[in-house]
């Protein structure tokens, strides 16, 4: 049977581009340039690219990029935007539980939930974070936005439901304090206009838990931010009023 983000993201790509959380690529990727210190010999691992949008982005600034996906639909698009784009990044079909790189890349991305935290169940959460870890060189960093368990802790649970008129809406939605899980059956219109209901179950971490979990799998330093669609920076201090957090973590 297949997990609720494979059912999600079957025939979803050219809809995924038009959702609203998508409009932010370019002020994402000048932040990411800034991590790097703008050096274009650094390797980067997108880990679940989907549509490509950051690793396309990232490839026409000159950079060296490849991009993993469970998706085959997923990629197939990031496939034609690279080619439409006319740059070149190397796709893969990769369950980022489970990388096989081992120290190969500088610079490593997960964004905009990119895997982490959708998994169903908190292993394999953390096996994203193992499998970035080891892809990592010596010194290599990770980029990471994920689920802030403030906002739930802070404002009522019907706040949770994305408010996203492109297409993807909760119908019942559960939070569970003990898990930490937010369990809820969303309605999608794929790119052949079909409405699906998906039962979905997503993570939210804390930034104490996050950084716990990131030293554990070899991480020296863990800095944790707020996080502003389209405008990534370490200016903004993270508050229970960001429903997403922006991590940079350095071997």
């Amino acid at each position: 049977m297949k997990q609720w983000y494979e059912q999600l993201f079957t025939n979803y790509a050219e809809t995924y581009d038009k959702e609203t959380f998508t409009r932010g690529t370019v002020g994402e990727v000048d932040f990411i340039e800034k991590e790097i210190g703008y050096d274009k010999t650094k390797l980067i691992l997108d880990i679940g690219c989907g549509t490509g949008r950051h690793s396309i982005e990232l490839a026409k600034r000159g950079y060296i990029v490849t991009g993993i996906d469970l998706s085959e639909n997923q990629l197939n698009r990031a496939k034609e935007k690279a080619a439409s784009a006319g740059v070149k990044v190397e796709f893969h079909r990769a369950d980022a539980c489970h990388l096989k790189f081992n120290q190969e890349f500088d610079i490593a991305l997960s964004i905009c939930e990119g895997g982490f935290p959708l998994m169903e169940n908190d292993d394999k959460n953390y096996s994203i974070l193992q499998s970035a870890s080891r892809a990592l060189k010596e010194n290599g960093k990770l980029i990471l936005t994920t689920l802030n368990g403030l906002y739930p802790l802070y404002h009522q649970v019907k706040d949770l439901i994305n408010e996203n008129p492109a297409g993807v809406f909760s119908v019942v939605n559960n939070f569970d304090l003990m898990t930490f899980r937010d369990i809820s059956t969303i309605e999608v219109t794929d790119d052949d206009g079909n409405v699906n209901s998906i039962e979905c179950t997503e993570r939210y971490y804390v930034p104490s838990e996050m950084t716990w979990l990131l030293k554990s799998v070899g991480f020296k330093k863990v800095e944790i931010f707020g996080c502003s669609l389209g405008a990534f920076s370490r200016n903004d201090i993270l508050t229970v009023n960001e429903y997403e957090m922006l991590i940079v973590a350095e071997k």
